[in-house]
């Protein structure tokens, strides 16, 4: 008989839990608060409410060189980490078997069940705060450096440097506040890392032997053209470069604005010339690409010109553009720095010489045959009007002829040649003779006079005709000019007369 009575005195027991399950057992904590009587709702307020007090926390990040980082709990993300206890606390004492929840209840009268509450925090949020504070405490190191004078190469020493890693003091403070955190303020150290500098004193003293040079005359330039071909090799100039090292002449030249030294000057844009700031800036690109030959360093980007230039053969040449994406970029595949050498001279010309390390045969030689495949001459002429323009205006663009071209290396020792290797392959477009003539005016014979011109298809005619509007346009201004200044010393009033002398 005595079973049957125990399972009577359980059924008792447990009676109130069904009557009470929407309430957490008195006795049951979270930490220090005391959530007995609770719905589950309430309860997580309560526990939210009390990780949320924690956040006014100051917290400091120490970077590099006494460099500090001052937030708080909050705004690093400060969350409740563990809430999934809230199921086996608002299920204690009611899941499982009737003996195991009658254990835990009896428990409860004599010992309180307390449950941690974990802090959490956000990575994003610390991985964003040290990405952009800590930045402004790095120190870079500081590469040894050449510079080439009238006596030689001068050497200045580089310098180590020291950097946060961020990756590693993400985990760093994140590991400190989840694991050692008590809720107060606290001082955290940022990982750092010692940033050597490339290359060493010793490797650039070796630096001495021309590897390349290259010369092409910009004699017919303008003067805007030729201040930026003069103004893009200044900004190359000096460059050094150390074993794997890629260059971007874009990047080195770049922008183009007045501000950085350029002026308004022709270009070609869409089959035509243009002017645009920095024109000419496609020469200092060229230059540099022949010398980068013929030092023989890896080539990773070029592109050829839309249409042929006059100052390399066809296929020798490297365009940059802005709106184009077009870049001249190189690689320094050698073991040894790389030192780059621009200049200009007042007679018009643009050279570069690469300075390394020289490894190749005495014996040996490097040259490049532009060999042309196609050659397509424009047989016609292109008249556009403008109405914007005067009567008298009159531009006109020469023709550019078609090529298809190819460019090879040659190899040579001891005078014969060993190999012979295609460098790349070039397109250019052919344009006709164009003119852009003006036709505004209120003089409705001059207008039928320049439209007739422009009903020959003939430039020349074109230019006759706007050429006489031009000259008499010309005079009537002189003339006008002229009047004017009489008019106004006529208006002037005359001197008095002259006192006789006492």
């Amino acid at each position: 008989m005595a079973i049957p009575v125990m399972i009577a005195a359980l059924a008792v027991i447990t009676m109130p839990v069904s009557a009470k399950e929407d309430k957490i057992e008195s006795g049951i904590y979270a930490n220090d608060i005391n959530l007995s009587g609770m719905t589950t709702t309430e309860a997580r307020g309560k526990i939210e409410e009390y990780v949320n007090s924690f956040g006014s926390a100051e917290i400091t990040l120490n970077a590099v060189e006494g460099g500090t980082i001052v937030t708080t709990a909050a705004d690093l993300g400060l969350k409740w980490g563990n809430d999934n206890i809230l199921d086996e606390v608002a299920n204690f004492g009611r899941d499982g078997d009737i003996l195991q929840c009658y254990k835990e209840l009896k428990d409860l009268e004599s010992r309180n069940k307390i449950y941690p509450v974990i802090f959490d925090f956000d990575k994003n949020k610390i991985r964003t705060l040290i990405e952009e504070n800590a930045q402004q405490y790095n120190q870079e190191a500081i590469n040894a450096t050449l510079v080439k004078t009238e006596t030689g190469f001068e050497i200045t020493e580089g310098q180590s440097g020291i950097m946060v890693d961020t990756a590693a003091s993400v985990d760093a403070v994140y590991n400190y506040l989840t694991g050692d955190w008590n809720g107060t303020g606290c001082s955290i150290d940022l990982v750092v890392t010692v940033d050597e500098p490339a290359g060493r004193a010793e490797d650039l003293a070796m630096v001495k032997d021309v590897l390349g040079t290259f010369t092409t005359s910009y004699s017919t330039s303008g003067s805007s053209r030729s201040a930026n071909v003069a103004n893009g090799c200044n900004l190359i100039n000096g460059t050094t470069l150390y074993p794997g090292d890629e260059f971007s002449a874009y990047e080195a030249v770049s922008p183009f604005t007045e501000a950085n030294g350029y002026y308004m000057a022709g270009s070609y844009m869409n089959g035509q010339v243009v002017d645009s700031l920095g024109g000419g800036i496609c020469q200092v690109s060229t230059t540099l690409y022949n010398a980068v030959l013929l030092s023989e360093l890896e080539v990773t980007e070029r592109y050829n010109h839309s249409m042929i230039v006059t100052y390399v053969n066809p296929s020798a040449d490297a365009a940059i553009a802005e709106s184009s994406g077009k870049d001249f970029k190189f690689k320094n595949n050698t073991e040894y720095p790389i030192y780059i050498e621009g200049s200009t001279t007042p007679d018009k010309q643009i050279t570069f010489t690469i300075y390394g390390v020289e490894t190749r045969s005495s014996n040996r030689e490097v040259t490049f045959e532009s060999v042309v495949l196609e050659k397509t001459v424009p047989d016609t002429e292109v008249i556009y009007t403008d109405a914007s323009l005067p009567v008298g205006y009159c531009s006109v663009q020469s023709a550019h002829i078609g090529y298809k071209a190819q460019l090879w290396k040659v190899v040579r020792e001891n005078g014969v040649e060993i190999s012979r290797e295609q460098i790349n392959s070039s397109s250019y477009m052919k344009a006709p003779r164009s003119a852009t003539v003006g036709i505004a005016t209120a003089d409705e014979g001059a207008y039928n006079a320049i439209m007739a011109a422009v009903a020959t298809n003939s430039i020349d005619e074109v230019k006759a005709v706007a050429g006489a509007y031009k000259a008499a346009a010309d005079a009537a201004a002189a003339q006008a000019a002229a009047d004017a200044a009489a008019a106004e010393a006529a208006a002037q009033p005359a001197p008095p007369p002259e006192q006789p002398a006492q």
